[in-house]
């Protein structure tokens, strides 16, 4: 769905293809589960922020993780693991680097009608470094991301600060791309640059009520399509034309409330709009409970609205500059349900403080100028998201 927070402190959520953050509200099956971020953090991270009373910003802890993606809908499956290690240093500095992998099968309907199926494999890596001074926190991060025919590179800097006695969060933010743009048949041939920019806000509101508003803006430049993507006009194959600019912005509203007796819920709202003509609003409720003192349990539901871009067309009646059938960028509606159970398996060895978490989601996505030219109808598909992590605190 484009990233709007600050890049995740876990460096499994690899970036889209592009390096920095923005596009259409259809997330990037790559994305895999960045809703669960939140669960296994909830209670934590409501008890850190409203221990009211002035403290020092402090850092992430020691961790090491490793985890087993899944993803698979539309003619699409991905598959791979990812690691991490994060380490501290003289108490003032975090070090983290994670490895991320996908092995992709691609028979998509882009795909089947115009091409045919291919596998490739994603290899993505990410470094960090975290300064923590009185109650400012900066985080420099870099990351490389290569694939056979897209290599994108991106470094960002966010800068966070709290204000208030601890009862207020601002950060700011900032990420540059740069891509390399190919095609298997011809090489390297273009390229493209990113600029997003980042500001957010956290606020406690009472004892047990936390709410976030953040926005991004995002400009991007140079070759913004698919080398292999086909248009049609007249109901004739023409090579897809996008523009080479574009700008976003995104706002996204969050809150959660601790329901006591362990159990607490979830709320956020996200609209975003670009020059290319594109609106999205994005709703998504959640529930968290813990079950005794090692399992705890998330569950939410997310609604995705996409309005199509000026230049899209299923089938264009007149030839104009730009013309593209990339269903991203066409109107559509998604509907998501997913799941997270997290098992705490205590400390191990005295030191490594064991967690075991397994996640599921299923999405449903329904096209409404998208025809599917198998069968004349529009197109839509399920896709099923899993994954397995295993972390150790120490």
């Amino acid at each position: 769905m484009g990233a709007i927070d600050a890049p995740p402190r876990c460096g499994f959520a690899a970036p889209p293809r592009g390096g920095a953050a923005g596009g259409p509200a259809e997330p990037d099956p790559r994305r895999l589960l960045g809703w669960a971020e939140l669960g296994p953090r909830l209670f934590t991270g409501l008890a850190a922020l409203l221990g009211f009373g002035a403290k020092a910003a402090e850092l992430p802890e020691d961790k090491a993780e490793t985890m087993l993606h899944v993803y698979e809908g539309g003619g699409v499956r991905a598959i791979g693991p990812a690691v991490l290690v994060r380490k501290s240093l003289l108490d003032k500095v975090s070090v983290s680097a994670s490895y991320y992998v996908d092995s992709v099968s691609n028979a998509s309907i882009d795909v089947v009608t115009t091409a045919s199926p291919y596998r490739e494999t994603r290899r993505a890596y990410d470094f960090g470094v975290d300064y923590v001074y009185r109650d400012v926190t900066v985080n420099l991060s870099l990351n490389s991301s290569k694939e056979p025919d897209y290599v994108a590179d991106r470094w960002g800097i966010d800068v966070s600060q709290e204000v208030y006695e601890g009862m207020t969060t601002v950060s700011l933010g900032y990420t540059h791309g740069d891509d390399k743009v190919g095609r298997k048949t011809t090489g390297f041939f273009d390229s493209a640059r990113h600029w997003q920019y980042r500001f957010g806000v956290t606020q406690i509101l009472s004892p047990r009520w936390l709410a976030s508003m953040n926005f991004e803006a995002v400009s991007d430049d140079g070759f913004l399509g698919s080398a292999y993507r086909s248009a049609r006009v007249f109901g004739a194959s023409v090579p897809e034309r996008n523009p080479r600019t574009r700008s976003s912005r995104a706002v996204k509203l969050r809150t959660i409330y601790d329901l006591g007796e362990r159990n607490a819920a979830s709320g956020e709202y996200r609209y975003f709009w670009d020059t290319w003509g594109i609106k999205a609003h994005t709703a998504q409720v959640g529930y968290s409970r813990y079950f005794g003192e090692l399992w705890l349990a998330d569950g939410f539901l997310r609604v995705v609205s996409q309005d199509k871009a000026l230049f899209y067309s299923d089938n264009a009646t007149s030839e104009t500059l730009y013309v593209s059938r990339n269903r991203q960028l066409g109107t559509y509606r998604s509907y998501g349900l997913g799941g997270k159970l997290s098992y705490s398996a205590g400390r191990w060895y005295g030191r490594y403080d064991v967690k075991l978490d397994g996640a599921y989601e299923f999405v449903r996505y329904a096209y409404s100028d998208f025809t599917d030219l198998r069968s004349g109808g529009n197109y839509s598909y399920n896709a099923h998201v899993m994954q397995l992590l295993l972390s150790a605190n120490f």
